[in-house]
């Protein structure tokens, strides 16, 4: 017992330098690492492969042009058979007009055609036809009356007959003479070439002409779709008074579609005719479509700073609509295994000497680096750097070129 207690008094006695002792230790085993090595910091080591730069924007999607749809007639609209946003075909009834006076006016020179085709056919079946049986009676009349005054002129000469007979038998030579005439001339002017004939062609065309224009008068009240398209505005109702110079309807012509997107003037240098680029509209994120850089404006938006470019879309995706935003990734370059570093690790990154944290030795280390291509959050080192290397990233605070650290890698390869 009196060793039992003689142990207990000294444990007591000496417990709390035991504590103590302990805590040394603990203290020891987790700042001392960090006093001798320096504190664990996330780095990042610069990686190898295929890099492609690329000029990110948005823009929308535009027809190349925009068909306005209007009349030639003022009229009352009778019928709107389709609605917008809706997709027609060539040829397909947009608008439908009051035609009531207008068919009757068809009618009407459809029956003076018929009456001026009636009037030829006429000349040419019976006046021309009587004319020549005239023609042929008149010469009967003079060939008698020609016989008759041989006659006289012997009788009188054989004194048989008097005077007065033959100037008789003369005058009728004469007038059978002029009716000869007159109805040689009756015959080739209802004849084909002649005058009477070329009357009745002249008014037989001038009734087709008028027919023509009545029924192409008609045909303005019913207005067709010019092409295939979408319907992307209606401005009319049934019952509406129209008339020449107002837009009905504004048709985006089918298949020609482009992309008009505005791009920052800095990237400028980096565009060309050409270039290929990867599109979505922003409803379909997840449905991407080729595109080609077709044109690029001559001039700078003075308020935006931007250049307008445009795209075209050889095969696009039935989900796009008129005016959709669309966004766009311009490949404006290509390198293959490239060195590549994350932006925000480096320093400087717009001035003449960027530069980075290399980290050797445990211990960090600023070097100046040559850099290239960027684009999406990466930036392409020409010189400076190697594969495998690690570097602090810009964002790590009280780590300056000197410090000592122990490096934890923050595998960024996949960002």
């Amino acid at each position: 017992m009196t060793s039992k207690t003689s142990n207990r008094s000294f444990l007591r006695r000496h417990l709390w330098q035991v504590m103590g002792v302990v805590v040394v230790v603990v203290l020891a085993w987790v700042f001392l690492p960090r006093l001798l090595f320096g504190p664990t910091v996330r780095v990042i080591e610069v990686v190898q492969r295929d890099f492609v730069q690329s000029v990110v924007a948005s823009g929308r999607v535009e027809a190349p042009h925009r068909i306005d749809i209007g009349t030639q007639l003022t009229g009352v609209v009778a019928k709107v058979p389709v609605a917008e946003g809706q997709q027609v075909k060539a040829d397909e009834v947009l608008v439908e007009l009051d035609n009531s006076e207008l068919r009757a006016s068809a009618q009407q020179a459809d029956h003076a055609v018929a009456q001026a085709s009636a009037r030829l056919r006429q000349l040419r079946e019976v006046q021309a036809p009587v004319a020549e049986q005239t023609v042929a009676q008149a010469q009967a009349a003079l060939d008698l009356a020609l016989v008759e005054q041989h006659r006289n002129e012997d009788l009188v000469a054989k004194g048989f007959a008097s005077r007065a007979a033959l100037d008789q038998s003369r005058t009728n030579v004469k007038m059978a003479d002029a009716q000869l005439r007159a109805a040689r001339h009756q015959h080739q002017s209802a004849r084909t070439g002649g005058s009477e004939h070329a009357l009745a062609e002249t008014v037989l065309a001038a009734a087709r002409a008028s027919a023509d224009a009545a029924r192409a008068r008609l045909g303005y009240a019913t207005i067709r779709a010019p092409v295939d398209g979408t319907l992307i505005s209606r401005n009319v109702e049934r019952g509406d008074v129209v008339q020449p110079g107002k837009v009905l309807m504004t048709l985006s012509p089918a298949g020609d579609i482009q992309l008009v997107v505005q791009i920052d003037e800095k990237n400028l240098a980096l565009l060309s005719v050409g270039q290929q680029v990867q599109a979505s509209a922003d409803a379909y994120p997840g449905k991407r479509f080729a595109a080609t850089l077709a044109y690029i404006s001559p001039g700078v938006n003075v308020q935006t700073g931007a250049v307008e470019v445009k795209l075209d879309v050889a095969d696009p995706p039935a989900v796009l609509r008129q005016d959709m935003t669309v966004s766009v990734d311009i490949a404006v370059a290509r390198r293959a295994g490239a060195l590549l570093v994350p932006t925000d690790a480096v320093h400087d990154v717009a001035g003449r000497t960027p530069w980075v944290l290399l980290v050797t030795g445990g211990r960090a280390h600023r070097r100046s680096i040559r850099i290239g291509l960027r684009s999406a959050g990466w930036i392409e080192v020409l010189d400076g750097l190697a594969a495998g290397d690690r570097i602090v990233p810009s964002d790590v605070p009280n780590i300056v070129d000197g410090s000592r650290l122990r490096a934890r890698v923050d595998d960024a390869s996949g960002a």
